[in-house]
């Protein structure tokens, strides 16, 4: 049983960088958000050269952020395809075992009923 610990820690630390990257896109999302309501506050007052500059600054930032955050999102779905996988490894084992247990329990029955009556 010593496998189980191993593989529940392992899920844990799993959902940990689940919830972690999870957290990660939430807060470039929110500074996406951020850059995108200052971008309008100022797309009014801010003309010229240096107003259309700024805009592809943004732009450019927005560009960089959208592929963090693409990337984010590949990730979270890479670790939630694993603890998936490793839930159904987990069952498979579980019920290996317990066909083991039964099978053996059978033999094991077989054999003292054959021995009880010699």
């Amino acid at each position: 049983m010593a496998g189980t610990g191993g593989q529940q820690s392992l899920a844990s630390a799993t959902q940990n960088g689940v919830t972690a990257l999870d957290m990660a896109f939430n807060g470039v999302q929110n500074c996406r958000q951020d850059v995108e309501n200052m971008k309008h506050n100022l797309s009014s007052g801010y003309a010229g050269s240096d107003g259309g500059a700024f805009q592809n600054l943004l732009d450019r930032w927005d560009s960089q952020a959208e592929i963090i955050s693409k990337n984010l999102r590949d990730m979270i779905g890479t670790l939630e395809e694993t603890m998936r996988a490793q839930g159904i490894q987990q069952s498979t084992a579980n019920e290996s075992i317990q066909q083991a247990h039964s099978r053996a329990e059978e033999i094991f029955n077989a054999l003292a009923g054959s021995t009880a009556g010699s």
